[in-house]
């Protein structure tokens, strides 16, 4: 166990230029489970969301915001080729007028009006899914106080850097790159890769030294120059940053389906299907457990229709009607036997505490092949969770819970828990508490609710 090691998971991360996609909702998804299953082994998780809100789609989202505002007021405006088509840009300038502001002239403020607005509907949707962040780090900050400049200087340091063509490179190859890497064009600005190792820089000086990003398999590239950066930065330091930092998971997109057919717009975004409208429409639980169904690498088809249906198709649905009804049998015992089996070690909720009471519970009577297959299932979970937060791989949890929830409905469908005879029936009732404890367990990991009844 880690012993309460720190570690950072940074994930969404997204640019503060429009509203989160679905695949910013299979990065809050992962990236969150992973924190949670690092937690579990005794890791100090700390959740980080890193905001590009410095470089040119900020400059162009000001840009769109000026022409809507422009439009509105009836003056003649010229939309920037690059710009930002959705709805939302037309409500930010709605609000921005609405706020008092007689004309989008300031394109600073619009600018800086516009971002903070998008961060606003970024944390509400994230809090709409359950997410939360334990701090948030800003691109910009890094030039302001300067750490961009001293991770260019600490590149020069190491020998690595030189310049061609009036431009500043970093010689990637030799930390594995296919080729080498511009760090300064030749008109003084950064490549997209500077202000990402100095980011890095900061998170090793924070005291994290082991640090994951939740990120897009299109980032595939920049993790050899981030990773080669890193290494030259750091050549002559006491304590190097290690080859590996940081460590990546990258995921797949996501195609949402409905009705047989691929959605693809959304009017108000303007290109894409937004995570609140998934949230809207299929509820938090789908999302989060249907996100975290496959690996990471693994292309993801979100089917809206199965995600909404009652049945034990829906792998959501499966898992947590196994919770309920097992909530439904411990009410039926109460009612039945409650006042008869006062030995009985239960409570309407199992802690640590309580729920060790169950081992004294004489589970010998327990022989049938579905209940020996239960418990040799429950002795899997430890190990599982284990390998799943080894391998920063939350799908484990996700098979692991539905396999248990089937084998459970298998149990409840062929055999009555309750029986008369009161050593049998303490048995079962203790298996099904156990099953329930790990199903609530596991869907507690994955951010994913533990309906009493259903």
């Amino acid at each position: 166990r880690a012993g309460g090691r720190p570690v950072m998971v940074e994930f969404v991360s997204a640019n503060p230029t429009g509203p989160l996609h679905v695949g910013h909702g299979r990065q809050a998804a992962i990236g969150d489970a992973i924190g949670a299953l690092l937690e579990s082994q005794g890791w100090r998780v700390t959740r980080e969301f890193y905001y590009n809100d410095a470089g040119a789609q900020i400059r162009n989202l000001g840009l769109s915001v000026q022409a809507r505002i422009r439009e509105k007021l009836g003056v003649r405006a010229e939309f920037p080729a690059d710009g930002y088509h959705g709805d939302y840009v037309r409500e930010i300038a709605e609000k921005y007028l609405d706020a008092g502001n007689t004309d989008g002239e300031d394109l600073e403020a619009v600018t800086r009006f516009a971002v903070a607005e998008l961060r606003r509907e970024q944390d509400l949707d994230l809090q709409a899914f359950g997410v939360r962040f334990d701090s948030y780090y800003l691109e910009s900050s890094l030039y302001r106080d300067g750490r961009v400049q001293k991770a260019v200087q600490a590149l020069i340091d190491s020998g690595k850097a030189f310049e061609q063509d009036g431009a500043l490179w970093l010689k990637t190859t030799e930390y594995g790159d296919d080729k080498d890497r511009v760090m300064r064009k030749s008109d003084g600005a950064y490549t997209y890769f500077v202000p990402d190792v100095a980011y890095h820089i900061a998170k090793w000086e924070r005291g994290f030294t082991r640090a994951i990003n939740i990120q897009g398999s299109d980032h595939h590239s920049t993790v050899t120059r981030v990773r080669a950066g890193l290494q030259a930065a750091s050549a002559k330091w006491e304590r190097r940053i290690p080859q590996g930092y940081p460590d990546y998971v990258l995921h797949k997109m996501v195609t949402v389906m409905k009705g047989g057919e691929e959605m693809k717009i959304s009017k108000r975004a303007g290109s894409y299907v937004t995570l609140r409208e998934l949230i809207d429409e299929v509820g938090r639980d789908a999302v989060r457990f249907f996100l975290l169904s496959r690996k990471a690498d693994a292309d993801f088809v979100f089917d809206i229709d199965l995600a909404k249906s009652q049945s034990e198709e829906n792998p959501v649905y499966y898992v947590q009607y196994a919770h309920a009804r097992i909530c439904s049998v411990l009410e039926q015992w109460r009612t039945q036997f409650g006042g008869e089996d006062r030995a009985f070690p239960v409570t309407s909720a199992l802690n640590a505490a309580n729920f060790d009471s169950l081992r004294n519970v004489d589970l010998g009577p327990l022989g049938g092949a579905r209940e020996l297959a239960l418990l040799q299932r429950l002795g899997e979970y430890a190990e599982i969770l284990e390998n799943a937060a080894a391998e920063l791989a939350p799908h484990q949890i996700v098979f692991y819970l539905r396999e248990l929830a089937g084998e459970f409905h298998s149990y409840y469908n062929a055999e009555r828990i309750l029986v008369a005879e009161a050593p049998l029936r303490s048995a079962r009732l203790a298996l099904c508490l156990a099953v329930r404890q790990v199903l609530r367990n596991g869907l507690s990991l994955l951010g994913v609710s533990q309906p009493e009844k259903m």
